[in-house]
């Protein structure tokens, strides 16, 4: 006697309970004006250091912002990223290997989403589960890098194929790491064809104003609809 068919009913009842919960959450992100971004990567892919660039430039130029941050068991990317001076919150999932629209929703109590022009989301490492949960984000963002090889689009194609923008970090150790940038592109585009793709690096600054001139057209977009 086989489970699966049961395990498979269970699996699709979360997943539709969460997706209802994340458009919930989209519906008031929208309504508020501010614009929520999904990061998804591997572990060590320097996320947390381009999630930190980004809330410091934010944050100096005078624009709202705020972070959410999921860890397995630590509060280590949440006091990193605590040094910008923007609100930060961390969300310990305690074995689970990606973020879920019902933690998000409770890590919200309390703060005036209005008074936000960005909140990012830093989700789990991991290049698989956070793929199939939406978080009411308007952009996910699916972080590549250089030390990690050209070919993790074709291994991984479920996530550059839900992200709407790719980030190829830590572009100053292309050399060194004999990290081929055409053929990553070329390997992102076979998966998604046409997707904005930017060469970045936390340590030198480079890309990190064409990432923050997409935000600020993505949120200009949301402000439309």
């Amino acid at each position: 006697m086989t489970t699966t068919p049961r395990i498979l009913e269970v699996r699709t009842r979360i997943l539709k309970k969460n997706d209802e919960l994340a458009r919930e959450l989209r519906r008031d992100f929208q309504r508020a004006g501010v614009l929520v971004v999904n990061m998804v990567s591997s572990p060590g892919t320097g996320k947390t250091a381009f999630l930190e660039e980004t809330l410091s430039r934010l944050s100096a130029r005078g624009e709202p912002v705020a972070a959410i941050v999921g860890d397995l068991e630590t509060d280590n990317d949440a006091r990193r990223l605590a040094r910008s001076g923007v609100p930060v919150r961390q969300i310990q999932t305690h074995g689970l290997c990606h973020l879920e629209a019902d933690m998000i929703a409770k890590h919200l109590e309390g703060w005036d989403l209005t008074s936000l022009d960005y909140l990012f989301i830093e989700n789990v490492g991991n290049l698989v589960c956070p793929t199939s949960w939406d978080l009411g984000e308007s952009v996910r963002l699916a972080l590549l890098s250089v030390t990690e090889g050209e070919d993790k689009p074709l291994k991984y194609p479920g996530l550059f194929n839900t992200a709407d923008v790719a980030a190829i970090t830590k572009i100053d150790l292309a050399v060194a790491c004999e990290f081929d940038r055409d053929l990553a592109r070329a390997n992102i585009e076979s998966v998604r064809p046409g997707m904005r793709i930017l060469e970045t690096s936390a340590k030198t600054g480079a890309g990190l104003d064409d990432w923050l001139g997409y935000l600020a057209d993505r949120r200009a977009a949301q402000a439309t609809r």
